[in-house]
């Protein structure tokens, strides 16, 4: 990531349009599988079928691009473009897709392949061999030809880390992992917890880093997010890795600590160290780290937080009631569950308390469709659930006296 200048005590997280050594980048296969591989100066980087080539080549390329691989080096192609597809009278009723219509066996492909003819030399002579290919629809065709393409394709698009696209690839490769939350769901969460520029915000996340790292890049670094985890050292959040922030500004930005240091009358126990003979760099060490751990504290005690974000396995409403007492008035709380009955629970007893307003429990619903010129229409399949959420308000709450 690029380093803005800092103003006062604003640390920029500027995502980088380039890739760069270290940068963790998503390669899109002609399949449509999406892969997340290392890039590292002086390596090789092996996409499987596609093929290899050197990192090198990749370093300091835009984001978005598309490369074909030829003898492990890059080749720049333009974008594919939405092509009109033309009415005609034909239809596939007549077609028989028998192991005859393709007289070109799989051994001859491989010798094509082998003597070094191109993916688009491959699937034309397997069109012009293709006994019945006159006889489909123009759909048919862009079909049979889209899957020649994938099957034989030495090509690979490059995909901006956008918050978007890693939700949708983790979500793809393990939903579990971020706690089924979609996109639209993650969008959602952002939204109600009213998440802006120059806001502070509680975030407990067991979604692999997904929440936090939505919200860093909502805010691009101008923010300060305290992570509770139950570990004492900081969490590995896989989905943070995507986004390639740079260490030292998210190190000011981000801070995490164990659920035990949120309670103000936690007394930490340090293990005896066995003195060193001449050696005093343990010990300054640790007081270094503690200092930095009162300080964190210290802030979290003071309040003043604009709002918590929850996805967690821990009883929602214990987590709620430790963390609420930090929120500032009409604070936004939103807690998100992969099931209903948790939410539930939590909105019955947040209701018998004033200082929690209108808890109130939604869950969205997504249908993605197929966007193509002549050919839009809802997808054939579709996730069942991106969870449930729960918002609410906090309030100050007075005590007014009673008028008789």
């Amino acid at each position: 990531m690029d380093v803005g200048s800092d103003a006062g005590n604003t640390h920029h997280l500027r995502r980088s349009s380039t890739i760069q050594h270290g940068h963790n980048v998503l390669f899109k296969l002609p399949n449509g599988e999406v892969r997340s591989i290392k890039v590292e100066k002086d390596s090789t980087l092996s996409l499987g079928r596609v093929g290899s080539f050197f990192a090198n080549e990749l370093i300091g390329q835009p984001y978005g691009s598309s490369y074909e691989i030829h003898n492990k080096k890059l080749k720049r192609i333009p974008q594919r473009t939405m092509q009109d597809i033309a009415e005609t009278d034909a239809t596939n009723e007549l077609i028989n897709d028998g192991d005859s219509v393709q007289p070109l066996t799989v051994a001859e492909i491989e010798d094509m392949k082998k003597s070094g003819f191109h993916a688009s030399e491959i699937i034309k002579t397997q069109i012009e061999q293709h006994a019945n290919y006159s006889l489909k629809t123009e759909y048919s065709k862009d079909k049979y030809r889209q899957r020649k393409e994938a099957k034989y394709s030495r090509c690979f698009e490059i995909i901006e880390p956008t918050i978007h696209e890693v939700c949708d690839y983790w979500f793809r490769k393990d939903h579990h992992r971020i706690r089924d939350i979609r996109t639209d769901t993650l969008s959602q969460m952002l939204n109600l917890a009213n998440v802006r520029p120059g806001g502070k915000y509680i975030i407990v996340d067991e979604a692999s880093g997904l929440v936090v790292s939505a919200v860093l890049d909502r805010l691009g670094g101008e923010c300060r997010i305290i992570s509770i985890n139950d570990s004492d050292s900081p969490p590995a959040y896989p989905v943070l890795s995507l986004m390639n922030y740079d260490k030292k500004v998210l190190a000011k930005v981000l801070s995490t600590l164990n659920w035990a240091t949120t309670q103000e009358d936690y007394i930490p126990i340090h293990a005896p160290l066995d003195p060193t003979p001449g050696c005093i760099y343990p010990e300054r060490q640790r007081a270094r780290l503690d200092k930095r751990k009162a300080a964190l504290e210290s802030e979290l005690f003071a309040g003043g937080f604009d709002g918590l974000l929850v996805a967690s396995e821990y009883d929602s409403f214990e987590t709620v009631e430790a963390l609420s007492p930090y929120l500032a008035g009409s604070a936004s709380i939103v807690v998100q569950s992969q099931f209903l009955q948790p939410l539930a629970d939590l909105q019955a007893r947040m209701r018998q308390i004033p200082k929690y307003l209108a808890p109130s429990i939604t869950e969205g619903w997504l249908r993605c469709y197929q966007v193509l010129p002549g050919r839009t229409h809802p997808t054939m399949n579709t996730s069942g659930s991106g969870g449930f959420l729960l918002h609410a308000i906090k309030v100050y709450v007075a005590n007014i006296p009673s008028v008789v």
